[in-house]
């Protein structure tokens, strides 16, 4: 058997009438799967155990993922290979405990608030690789360190360092979080996967065959960023918000990496170090976004690709091949060196 934990916040306002009807089609539904468990209700929030035969609760999670009146479903917890139910008698019980005024009952909703809004804010801060391992009941300390094929992005903002002394500390954080939003959001929507981010820096990696995805993730990010710029108003320091881009293929270390004291899922190798060796070198290229030749040859689409030539990065015994795209966002670092020659 297995058991599915998760929790989910009310899409809209629902009604203590709603969650009681709700608690009664849940209970009938689940009959006829053979599932049972428990639906706590507390503050605009869903808390929820489902438990029965594998492909029963699977399906269910699936469906409940889909409906429309959660947002936000989190599953705390996968358990797999179970022999006994924990609600073998309830096909579905519902608590509301909005509406209890026991104390022991209040102390339960409180807490049960709190561990929420907790993992809310956790989730945030964890890789998507280690929420995906808890979903899956597996223990994210466990994951075999492994060597693996990997594209690698390494974005950061041009010249940030001495643009952000001219302006107030809070402007320059805004800026940083606008580049590090449309960065993120643009490479998971692309496929790929935020690792970390490093100061104004971001890294990121795909799968080795996602190679057009990473290419239009990066020309995506570009022109987002040139539409900041043009929308900048009050904000001065979006002006001035250019980035250079690396991409690079190759065998990288994953996984726990880290001490006693803190843990971090993340990629290692030469891979990682090219990626950051050429995304340094767009600002001597005057080219937004480089890439290696192993990420050239993995690409599928009709690309415009342009070779800047053979390069020394630092760390490499021998030369790498750089090439680029005929595109004109990826020019627009040029008008960010010549600000940054202005201001010296």
């Amino acid at each position: 058997m297995k058991r599915i934990t998760y929790i989910s916040s009310f899409a809209r306002a629902i009604s203590d009438e709603e969650i009681d009807e709700l608690g009664r089609f849940s209970a009938r539904n689940n009959r006829s799967r053979g599932v049972t468990g428990m639906l706590l209700c507390v503050n605009g929030l869903f808390f929820q155990i489902i438990e029965g035969r594998e492909q029963a609760v699977s399906e269910l999670f699936e469906t409940i993922k889909l409906d429309p009146r959660h947002r936000d479903v989190l599953c705390l917890k996968t358990e797999n290979a179970l022999t006994e139910r924990l609600f073998p008698k309830w096909s579905m019980e519902t608590v509301n405990l909005d509406k209890v005024s026991d104390k022991v009952l209040l102390a339960m909703r409180v807490l049960l608030q709190n561990i929420g809004e907790s993992h809310r804010i956790i989730e945030k801060y964890t890789q998507k690789s280690v929420i995906k391992a808890l979903a899956q009941g597996i223990n994210p300390l466990t994951l075999p360190v492994q060597r693996t094929e990997k594209i690698i992005f390494f974005g950061d903002i041009v010249g940030f360092s001495s643009i952000s002394e001219a302006f107030p500390v809070e402007e320059a954080a805004e800026v940083v979080c606008h580049f590090l939003e449309v960065c993120s959001s643009t490479i998971v929507t692309h496929g790929g996967e935020v690792a970390k981010y490093i100061g104004d820096c971001v890294m990121a990696h795909f799968n080795p065959e996602q190679a057009d995805d990473a290419i239009q993730a990066s020309l995506d990010i570009l022109w987002k960023l040139e539409r900041l710029r043009q929308q900048a108003g009050k904000c001065r320091l979006l002006k001035f918000l250019y980035c250079g881009i690396g991409l690079s293929q190759g065998t990288v270390i994953q996984g726990n990496i880290g001490s006693s004291i803190k843990m971090d899922y993340t990629i290692l190798g030469d891979a990682v170090n090219t990626s950051a060796r050429l995304q340094s070198l767009t600002r001597n290229l005057s080219r937004s976004l480089v890439f290696t030749q192993s990420v050239k040859d993995g690409t599928r689409q009709d690309w415009r690709f342009v070779s800047c030539g053979q390069h020394q990065l630092k760390g490499k015994q021998v030369e790498c091949d750089v090439y680029s795209l005929d595109e004109p966002i990826i020019d627009a670092i040029k008008i960010a060196n010549d600000l940054a020659l202005e201001r010296h």
